[in-house]
């Protein structure tokens, strides 16, 4: 095969431990002998300062700290809500002293010190300043910080006509969401409860009351109702409701100021199931049949334990909703959706089983249970596994899959498939060598040895493709989409 002519723009996106988000700080371990806690404690003694040392502490934590957030007093209010039962009386306490309290249990964590990697990119929901030749994009990346936590942030630019991508530059500040629980449907709840096995005559006790619509406070309102009931104290009700709110605590969502830059955006783990990390985000841009866009992203939720495939949907890059992914097809890394539907159905590329791609089919966007195998490794560079590097992308050919391929070493390359239009379960063409493979300077990082995408898209012609490098920075790489489809459809 001639090989396809790609080129690798200058741009790098690299990591940058200056980029600090807050969270809170809550030391845990075990009661002292006296009983008391470490929060307890810490509390005491900040209680005992005298006025005087309480004003020249909070105002030497501001001039440390204030030019690096946007509104450090917010931060300091919000962490001492986090802790406020703690204290007798905490609305008798001055300004003061309430945010020094907060300062005390608020920390600092650098989102992208150890790695910014696994891009994908879509076209911006907003155009403004763009030309007819002119395309604005928003891409997301892979944060990676201390103790390997990832979390999803964004950058914004533009592509012309030649070609030429352009990166806006970024701020010195980061911001999270504010997060609040959304409205819960009850017969989705409930399916989600049965898949986990967790439908039962307790789980009744708790659903039975509640209405169709249901929030977080309802459901902890019938979960305080039920402490009077005879079946209270069984187990089985008391692993239930731990299960009942563990699965609303990881539906929720997240809302930005609308004043934020894109890139002081960062989407941070706010859920149980993603404790340890939101990996490896693959954005599209959805349209329905009625011409509404919005943006889905699947992402995978890891808890420190095992993963979780997870979904995010917005239509506007301020407001985002997180819910869990369900049914029996929804497992595993790698889920990504078709930019529309598909003979009525949602439709998505998924590596079920670890090693191959599958196609799904659903009338639900949240629920998964039907698949077909698409593609097994077949080629040297990707015997180990194969998996797709983002949402096909639609072509007058047919559905254009960047996919990627692991072989010896553990070693990463990009690949492409062509999937026929009409039935995305046919593969009518597939690349035999890689696409991209890392260069000399690609290879050594985190993980050594990788190139990957999450997304890609089609600009003019030309295929914008970002992609990370052994998980420590990404790139960008354009090629034209012509020439991959005559590579692609070759005999």
């Amino acid at each position: 095969m001639t090989a396809i002519p790609i080129t690798r723009t200058q741009l790098r996106l690299g990591g940058d431990p200056r980029r600090i988000i807050t969270k809170p700080f809550v030391p845990g371990g075990e009661p002292f002998p006296e009983g008391d806690t470490r929060v307890e404690r810490i509390l005491a003694r900040i209680l005992a300062m005298p006025e005087a040392v309480v004003s020249a502490t909070l105002n030497a934590t501001y001039e440390a700290f204030q030019f690096r957030h946007l509104n450090l007093t917010q931060v300091l209010e919000d962490s001492f809500a986090n802790v406020a039962r703690y204290v007798s009386s905490p609305d008798e306490l001055g300004v003061e002293r309430r945010r020094l309290i907060g300062a005390y249990f608020t920390q600092e964590y650098a989102v992208e010190a150890a790695a910014l990697s696994n891009p994908s990119i879509v076209p911006s929901p907003r155009q403004d300043g763009a030309s007819d030749t002119t395309l604005r994009f928003i891409m997301s990346l892979r944060a990676i910080g201390e103790g390997h936590v990832s979390s999803i942030q964004f950058r914004s630019g533009c592509i012309d006509r030649q070609g030429q991508v352009m990166v806006d530059a970024v701020t010195p500040f980061v911001t999270t969401a504010r997060h609040r629980p959304p409205v819960y449907d009850k017969p989705t709840f409930r399916a989600k409860l049965e898949e986990m096995h967790s439908l039962s005559d307790a789980a009744a006790l708790i659903l039975d009351p509640l209405e169709e619509r249901f929030t977080m406070g309802d459901l902890e309102a019938v979960i305080r109702d039920t402490e009077a009931h005879p079946l209270a104290s069984e187990p089985d009700i008391r692993r239930i409701t731990r299960t009942m709110h563990w699965l609303a605590s990881s539906n929720y969502e997240s809302t930005f100021d609308v004043e934020t830059a894109i890139s002081e955006r960062v989407l941070f783990p706010a859920g149980p199931t993603e404790s340890q990390g939101m990996e490896d985000a693959r954005f599209v841009r959805f349209v329905y049949e009625d011409g509404r866009v919005t943006y889905f992203a699947t992402y995978t939720a890891f808890d420190g334990f095992q993963i979780l495939p997870q979904l995010i949907e917005t239509k506007d890059f301020v407001s985002f909703r997180i819910s869990t992914l369900n049914g029996r097809a929804a497992a595993n890394k790698g889920i990504a959706l078709f930019p529309r539907k598909i003979d009525g159905h949602f439709v998505a590329l998924g590596r079920i089983d670890n090693e191959n791609n599958h196609v799904m089919r659903s009338d639900n966007v949240r629920f998964w249970f039907e698949s077909r195998t698409l593609q097994s490794p077949t080629q040297p560079w990707e015997l180990t596994q194969l998996g797709n590097c983002g949402s096909p992308l639609e072509t007058e050919a047919g559905w254009l899959v960047i996919t990627h391929g692991v072989g010896p070493l553990r070693g990463y390359a990009i690949g492409a498939i062509l999937l026929d239009l009409q039935d995305p379960t046919r593969v009518i063409g597939r690349l035999k060598e890689p696409l991209l493979s890392p260069l000399p300077d690609e290879r050594d990082g985190y993980v050594p040895n990788v190139v990957y995408s999450c997304g890609a898209l089609v600009s003019n012609g030309l295929l914008v493709l970002p992609y990370g490098c052994s998980d420590v920075a990404a790139r960008i790489a354009t090629l034209r989409v012509d020439d991959l489809l005559r590579a692609l459809t070759a005999p």
